[in-house]
């Protein structure tokens, strides 16, 4: 990748597949360096393990695992300094204006539990939002934590897409009626209307980070 240099770069979903996001997991190297500018695409960088220096639009603060920062787009950006091993999960979306509303600023932000709710009355279930829930974002990214014999309460169909990663834990998840076992470290693509399930497994809570886009009309091509 033009600009990222010292470590290497997994895609694991594109626009070749169907897709209308891309979702990268990048594994950095002693010196590694991940330099550009977004242009079209906003890009969600979430730090999964290490440390690395991050300098977005002049603002400068070091990450951590757990930490994440939203590029907007026409924003420059820079990573260095990792932890040898550092490794960088990354969702892209091309941005939708809406009139009346301003592109998003640069976010800094960390994942904390405190800050996630229960959701709908099952003390099993949690989901933390890392972006706000405000119109001038076209993109959400959250983490939904499963507590043991925790489950969603539905099969979910929706116009929404996901790409997620788990970051603990184990589960089954149901896609389309075929049940694919998951653990840490896996990645899924749902696309729209792709009937999903979930379910914990094991003797941990099971935990994912994923993409949606929101609060944007249906494109009529």
């Amino acid at each position: 990748m033009p600009g990222w240099t010292n470590c290497t770069v997994n895609v694991i979903i594109n626009e070749q597949m169907g897709a209308r996001l891309a979702q990268t997991l990048i594994t950095l190297r002693e010196g590694g360096e991940l330099k550009g500018q977004t242009q079209a695409a906003q890009i969600f960088f979430y730090v999964v393990e290490g440390q690395l220096q991050a300098t977005i639009d002049g603002q400068e603060k070091t990450l951590a695992a757990g930490q994440y920062v939203y590029v907007p787009i026409e924003k420059t950006y820079l990573f260095q300094n990792p932890t040898e091993g550092t490794q960088v999960l990354t969702f892209h979306k091309v941005y939708e204006p809406l009139e009346g509303y301003t592109v998003p600023d640069v976010l800094f932000g960390e994942r904390d539990i405190a800050k996630a709710p229960i959701y709908m009355n099952n003390d099993a279930l949690r989901i933390q939002e890392l972006l706000p829930n405000e119109l001038s974002f076209d993109m959400a990214v959250n983490i939904f934590t499963y507590d043991m014999g925790g489950h969603l309460p539905m099969v979910e169909t929706h116009i929404m897409e996901h790409g997620l990663m788990y970051l603990e834990g184990q589960a089954i998840y149901v896609l389309d009626q075929q049940w694919y076992p998951v653990k840490k470290g896996d990645s899924i693509w749902m696309a729209p209307y792709c009937q999903q399930w979930a379910t914990t497994l094991g003797k941990e809570p099971s935990v994912y980070i994923y993409y949606k886009n929101v609060n944007r009309f249906p494109t009529v091509l």
